[in-house]
């Protein structure tokens, strides 16, 4: 009687699954990185509940934090309010322009303004009533927070303007230099809608242009006799 060899074992048909890669531990967020995500939050709960349904519950939980991180560095909801707009403010993308002309740089300063500002006007709007009842301010108070203390985006277009000697930087009044931002943000908050191309251009066109570029009246002796 033959003896048979034991049988050799199969060899395996696939390698051993590799193990997965350790999770690197979270990165706890300091400083400016932290800020910047609890105002995104702020802004986004603005948008989404207005003042009323502002709550530090749900910024902290948008932000992925606790309330108390949030609470620390705004103490009111007004305070809170304030700097979520100004955030907002800041973090506006813009090119300086320079088209070769007053007019096709007012065109498209308004054009950008009429494509960016639609969504704060809607927010100014519909969604802070109770801030500025609480506060006892107004939306123009609000603007200066949005604004900053950043030079006017039209600041640079008058300056280049006069270089071209299109204006005189002498005779522009303040209103005369915010007329055209004026009617747009007039347009824009009563139909909380983006401007159609040509009420921009009439906008420039009828209006701003003619006052940046007139020339103050000559009064002479006799008109003043007259009088």
């Amino acid at each position: 009687m033959s003896l048979k060899s034991p049988a050799t074992p199969a060899p395996p048909t696939s390698s051993p699954p590799t193990p997965a890669p350790a999770t690197p531990p979270a990165t706890r967020r300091r400083g400016a990185e932290l800020e910047r995500a609890l105002l995104d939050a702020a802004w986004a709960e603005l948008e989404d509940k207005g003042y009323d349904g502002l709550t530090y519950e749900g910024v902290a939980e948008r932000a992925a934090t606790s309330r108390a991180v949030v609470y620390r560095r705004w103490p009111t909801k007004p305070e809170l309010t304030r700097a979520a707009i100004a955030h907002g403010g800041a973090a506006e993308e813009y090119e300086p322009i320079d088209t070769g002309s007053l007019r096709g740089d007012l065109i498209e300063l308004l054009t950008w303004a009429n494509n960016t500002r639609v969504r704060i006007g809607f927010i100014a709007s519909t969604r802070l009533a109770g801030y500025f009842a609480e506060t006892g301010t107004a939306l123009g108070d609000l603007r200066t927070a949005f604004v900053g203390s950043r030079e006017p985006r039209t600041e640079p277009i008058y300056r280049n303007a006069a270089a071209r000697g299109e204006i005189d930087l002498d005779h522009l009044t303040p209103r005369i230099k915010t007329v055209a931002f004026d009617l747009v943000r007039a347009e824009l908050l009563m139909t909380l809608k983006p401007l159609p191309a040509e009420t921009i251009e009439s906008i420039v066109d009828e209006v701003a242009v003619p006052l940046l570029t007139r020339q103050p009246a000559q009064v002479t002796r006799e008109d003043v006799r007259r009088r």
